[in-house]
Formats: structure tokens, C-alpha cells, sequence
């Protein structure tokens, strides 16, 4: 989903040396979690290298744990949350985090919604506070809510309805592969439902989904746990716990039939392709070949699909890779890794997957050779790294981590499961998931091309 409007991220804001552990050459990422009484989880990595610290507040619910006939509700309580509180009404937390000299943002995901910040440390009890103030109770009111539907409303029609492929490879994409509503709705929402909603929709919301029972706050940098468990307790620690919803059975097994379908695109140029497989489930055996195996396939120039299509085939004018839209080891239901590619006009849809195939079916046989695999894995391990270098990210990623997976720690074995992984891993990851049965297909033509004479479409196209 769309970030928050006002910022933008700062990945890139604060980057600070690593600590090894003592005996080998892998950085251990200080962790400390502690639960407060009233169900609030606190993750505190402590580094002193810089005056600064990272906020992360995730919370439990996301597009696919939305109710019913509200699709991108969400989203919408995302915007909601930035609309200020009795105590600190609108434009409040911008000003005083900017003014201290942070940053803050926020997102929508599958299972989770977060709100981020970064300052100097000397600024970490106002946005504490902040944060707990709106955790509490926000100012609701009819004129908020209709201000920020139509946000939301031009977001999709900036983000979507007016841009190239709009979110064909994630909004549409899923709608196809996935069988269950929680799944497959569009998280942004339609303009029905999200006019629908009124204030009664958004005070449930906020007292079901938005307790501290259903929130991890994480903070990164320079500061202890000690002085990270009291803050909580300071500011957060007297907010009552409130009951929140089961969550639905949002589980559904791989696919046994390809499913294909065409669209067309009044504004694209070229035409394009979006093929996605079901990953497996969360902590699966088969988490981390499968995440080798996409990186392997599709990361970067020296991928086997780039290299293939792009530079050997010359089929493709660029190859992309997502998991959903949050990353290989941050899901909590199910998920497809998608592989979206410009293709030429003098290509076909058909030629492309002919191609994919062909390169799916090179690893099934003969798996990886050793300094291919050493060389995806080096580089899926310095983007791990580099994801935990900034205050912000490692804050934010160990909150994620701490939800999906009830333990922060996780952060330091992935690098250790990535290791682990062998030819024989991928080969079997390969054979199991990125199967045709298992395989959702978008060909999204400009209409241009659509309306010129075409062959007939293959067999088992929709």
C-alpha cells in the first residue's frame, strides 16, 4: 500500500557500523523483548554508535484481516491515525516530530499496518507519548473522514487508474491466484466501500484492532532496554487491553490449475507480463530455498531470468521480482513471489513463459552450481545487512518479525537459514512451487495492440 503522504522512507538516513559476535563473522543483532501487563510487546535494540533512535508501532491488522464490505479500510485507518487525537489534533505530530528533527511515516500490508519515526534520542519521550496518545483514542470526526476517503480515493486514481500497468502485478495479480476473499479483495478499496464507512466503522475499528494488545512497538539505537521497557511502561503501560477479533481463516493451499487471462492498458506503451506462484507457508522447511530461489531467478542483472530473457533471448526489456507487497520473510498467510516483466511487441505472452519455463526447468535438473549459489546468498545476506544498518529499518523490521513470527530474534538465524540452503533445496523448491498448475498469469497489452488482428489464444488461456 501506499505510504503515508507526508514522508517518505529514510532507509537510508542512518547508517551505523555492526557488531560482529565474538567468534564469527556474522553481525548479532542485539535483541530485547519484553510484554507489558496490559499485552503491549517491546522489542529494544540497544547501539550507541549515534545520538538517534527508531520508532516502529505495528499492529495486528492489515487488507486481508479487514471486515467485509470495507475493503481498504484498512488503508483508510492508516490516513485516519495521521488526523490527530483531543490532545493533539491535526498537524500535532507532524510538527513536533519534524520539529525535534525526525521523520515519520507509515504503511498498509497484508497483516500488519506500522507508523514509523526517527529522531535524536533526546526526542524519544514526545514521540512516545504521541504514539500512546493516539493509541488511545482518536479524534473522530465527520469531516475527517470524508477528507481523508478522498485522499485515499485520488491516491488510487494517482497510483492506479492513471498510471502504466497500474497495480496489475500486485492488486490484479492476486485477486486471480488467491481463492479466499481475505486474500484476494483489493486492499486499496473500492470507491463503494470506502464511501460506505462512516464514523460508527471507524470508532470499532480503533477499539478492536488498535490496543495494545494488538501492538508491538520497537525501538532501535541509542538506547537501553531498561530505559526502553520503563518508557513503554511511562507512556503506554496504563492503556486497558481490548479485545480484538479473531482472525479468519485466511489459509488456502497451493493452486492445481494455471489460471491465464488478458488485459488491456489505455496508457501503457509496451506490453507486459506478471506471473506469480503461491509461496510456501511461514516457517516452512521450505521459507528460505524458496527465497534463494527468487533471488537466484530474478534479483538483480545477473539473475538467470534476466540474463535469459533480457540479455540472451532479448524477449524482455527488464525483469522484476516482489513477494506480495512486504518481502520473503515478512508474511503471515499466503503470499506469491511474481516475476513482472516489460516484454517486446515483436514477443509474446507465450514466448516469455516459454522462457521462464525453460529457465525453472534448468534448476529442476541440474540444481545450482556451488559459486552461483555462494553468490546469491552473499548478496541476499548484504541486503539483509543493509536492511538492519539503519535505525529506522532494524526498528521497523524487528517489530514486523516480533508479529509474524512472536520473536524478534528470528532477525539473527535468517542469515543462517539462508546459509544453510543447498542445490538439492532449490530443486526441490523449484519442483514444488514453480509449477504451471500452480502459476497465475497476467498479459497486460496496450489497447492499441489489442485491437490490431491477433492469433487465436492458446489453450487454457481464460
Amino acid at each position: 500500500m501506499k505510504l503515508h503522504k507526508h514522508m517518505a522512507w529514510l532507509t537510508t538516513l542512518l547508517f551505523v557500523a555492526p557488531a560482529f559476535a565474538a567468534g564469527t563473522d556474522r553481525w548479532e543483532i542485539p535483541v530485547a523483548v519484553k510484554k507489558l501487563d496490559n499485552g503491549l510487546t517491546v522489542v529494544v535494540s540497544e547501539d550507541r554508535s549515534a545520538p538517534v533512535v527508531g520508532v516502529s508501532v505495528v499492529y495486528g491488522i492489515g487488507m486481508r484481516l479487514e471486515p467485509r464490505n470495507r475493503t481498504g479500510f484498512a488503508h483508510l485507518f492508516e490516513h485516519l491515525m495521521f488526523e490527530g487525537s483531543v490532545n493533539a489534533p491535526e498537524g500535532v505530530f507532524d510538527r513536533v516530530i519534524t520539529g525535534g528533527g525526525g521523520r515519520n511515516n507509515g504503511s498498509t500490508r497484508a497483516d500488519f499496518t506500522n507508523y514509523i519515526e526517527i529522531a535524536p534520542s533526546s526526542a524519544i519521550e514526545p514521540i512516545l507519548w504521541l504514539e500512546a496518545d493516539r493509541m488511545r483514542l482518536l479524534d473522530f470526526s465527520a469531516t475527517t473522514l470524508k477528507n481523508q476517503q478522498d485522499v485515499v480515493k485520488e491516491e488510487i486514481r494517482n497510483n492506479v487508474q492513471n498510471q502504466p500497468y497500474g497495480g496489475f502485478m500486485w492488486i490484479d495479480i492476486g485477486q486471480h491466484a488467491f481463492q479466499k476473499w481475505e486474500n484476494n479483495h483489493d486492499g486499496y478499496g473500492s470507491f463503494e466501500d470506502l464511501e460506505n464507512a462512516d464514523l460508527d466503522d471507524v470508532k470499532a475499528f480503533h477499539r478492536d484492532y488498535y490496543g495494545p494488545n494488538n501492538a508491538i512497538l520497537s525501538l532501535a539505537g541509542d538506547i537501553s532496554p531498561a530505559e526502553g521497557f520503563a518508557l513503554a511502561e511511562k507512556y503506554f503501560g496504563d492503556i486497558a487491553a481490548r479485545p480484538t477479533p479473531p482472525a479468519p481463516d485466511f489459509s488456502e493451499g497451493l493452486n492445481t490449475q494455471e489460471k491465464r487471462l488478458q488485459q488491456g492498458d489505455k496508457l501503457a506503451q509496451v506490453p507486459a507480463i506478471a506471473a506469480a506462484w503461491k509461496m510456501p507457508d511461514r516457517g516452512s522447511a521450505d521459507q528460505a530455498p524458496m527465497a534463494v530461489l527468487g533471488a537466484l531467478l530474478a534479483n538483480g542483472d545477473a539473475s538467470r531470468l534476466y540474463q535469459g530473457l533480457v540479455k540472451g533471448r532479448e524477449l524482455a526489456l527488464n525483469v522484476d521480482s516482489l513477494y506480495g507487497l512486504t518481502s520473503e520473510w515478512e508474511y503471515d498467510g499466503p503470499t506469491l513471489f511474481t516475476v513482472f516483466a516489460l516484454y517486446k511487441p515483436t514477443s509474446s505472452a507465450d514466448e516469455v513463459l516459454a522462457a521462464i519455463d525453460a529457465e525453472i526447468a534448468t534448476v529442476v535438473a541440474d540444481g545450482v552450481d556451488d559459486a552461483t549459489l555462494a553468490r546469491v546468498k552473499t548478496g541476499m545476506l548484504a541486503d539483509w545487512y543493509d536492511g538492519m544498518e539503519s535505525f529506522l529499518s532494524r526498528a521497523d523490521n524487528l517489530a514486523k518479525l516480533q508479529l509474524m513470527w512472536g520473536d524478534a530474534a528470528v532477525a539473527n538465524r535468517i542469515p543462517g537459514w539462508i546459509e544453510a540452503v543447498t542445490s538439492a533445496d532449490i530443486q526441490r523448491a523449484a519442483r514444488t512451487y514453480l509449477t504451471q498448475a500452480n502459476r497465475t498469469v497476467i498479459d497486460r497489452k496496450p489497447e492499441a495492440m489489442l485491437q490490431a488482428p491477433t492469433a487465436a489464444p492458446a489453450a487454457g488461456q481464460d
